[in-house]
């Protein structure tokens, strides 16, 4: 998405597969992408796309088997994650990368008190006592805006609401000072009220630490407030990347369009009837030669059935951010349509 030298963790040609019954799943096919220091690249698109495999895979997360990283390359610095021997990678999770989970109360160990459960991550990667932990532990409750935190250290996760337990799993993911903080899906099924509050500590959380973040989500409204960059993925592939204004602005793949479209606005001035993007995504036991979304593409042409889009590139910001779109409609010779941007194809 920019020029790599300023990218805390590059993804190339990351390829996941599962093995099923029904066959081999190709989870997630060729996605590459950069995180800036200190920015936010959010991840969007449909349930099931592959934006949760993609973040597992980085993090040795994914059960293998069934699964299994085929090809790709993901770096943390110097650091390649794939294929990193399990001790290695435990020294990194928790401390160079935390993660936040979609479901905490699934994440979090019932039997274990929330301070008991923090400081656990304290005395492995920092080193501190049981005494220090816990006082740690209680700073950490309290930068997250939990009330009362000395008192809450002490008690189980099912004396806590579903906000009130995504905090706490933001202030274990924030125990060592992270590079690089994943969130996946950090709102979910929270009321708009709560999730404000949770997107305001991650924002002010990252201005004090100055980590880099990964955002997965499929609410645009998300996006909007949280990202500095985008990218937008779909039937195992990312489709379009861009800053934040791009992909809101100047979409230029169908589906990102498509996205916008479908999601309501409080704007006044832009009144207008929602159109669902028709269909369903393709299937990934066997996936598409061509296009991914040449079925539900109301654009899509012969082409775009048979052969792979290539990347081209619509512009490139003054800090370097790529915006690009993996369609044939950016092709010089593609027909014009409201869908098209500048045409420039990516240059190798």
């Amino acid at each position: 998405m920019t020029d790599g030298h300023d990218h805390v963790l590059t993804v190339e040609h990351l390829e996941v597969e599962f093995d099923t019954y029904g066959g081999t799943v190709h989870a997630v096919r060729d996605v590459s992408f950069g995180l800036r220091r200190g920015r936010t690249l959010a991840i969007v698109g449909e349930s099931g796309c592959g934006k949760s495999v993609t973040v597992q895979a980085l993090m040795g997360l994914i059960p293998m088997p069934p699964g299994r990283v085929t090809r790709g390359s993901a770096k943390l610095g110097d650091t390649e994650l794939l294929g990193l021997p399990e001790r290695e990678l435990n020294r990194i999770r928790g401390n160079r990368i935390g993660m936040i989970f979609q479901d905490p109360m699934s994440s979090l160990n019932p039997t274990m008190r929330i301070g008991d459960q923090i400081v656990e991550t304290l005395r492995v990667h920092r080193g501190m006592s049981i005494r220090e932990g816990l006082r740690e532990a209680v700073t950490l409750l309290d930068r997250v805006r939990i009330p009362e935190a000395s008192q809450r250290a002490r008690q189980y996760p099912f004396e806590f609401s579903g906000g009130m337990l995504q905090r706490v799993m933001i202030a274990v993911a924030l125990a060592c000072s992270p590079e690089v903080l994943i969130a996946d899906e950090p709102t979910t099924a929270l009321d708009v009220t709560i999730q404000a509050q949770i997107l305001e500590i991650m924002q002010a959380l990252q201005r004090e630490e100055g980590m880099s973040i990964i955002l997965i989500t499929h609410d645009l409204g998300v996006v909007a407030r949280m990202a500095d960059d985008v990218a937008v993925m779909y039937a195992g592939q990312i489709v379009e990347t861009g800053s934040v204004d791009d992909i809101f602005h100047r979409g230029g793949h169908p589906y990102t369009i498509g996205l916008r479209r479908a999601t309501p606005s409080n704007d006044p001035e832009r009144k207008q009837t929602l159109e669902p993007i028709e269909g369903s995504p393709p299937d990934l036991f066997h996936p598409p030669v061509g296009c991914g979304y040449f079925a539900r593409c109301p654009h899509a042409m012969r082409l775009c059935e048979t052969n792979m889009p290539e990347a081209f590139e619509l512009a490139r910001s003054p800090e370097g951010v790529l915006h690009s779109a993996r369609c044939w409609l950016q092709h010089a010779a593609a027909p014009r349509t409201a869908a098209v941007n500048q045409r420039r194809s990516v240059s190798s």
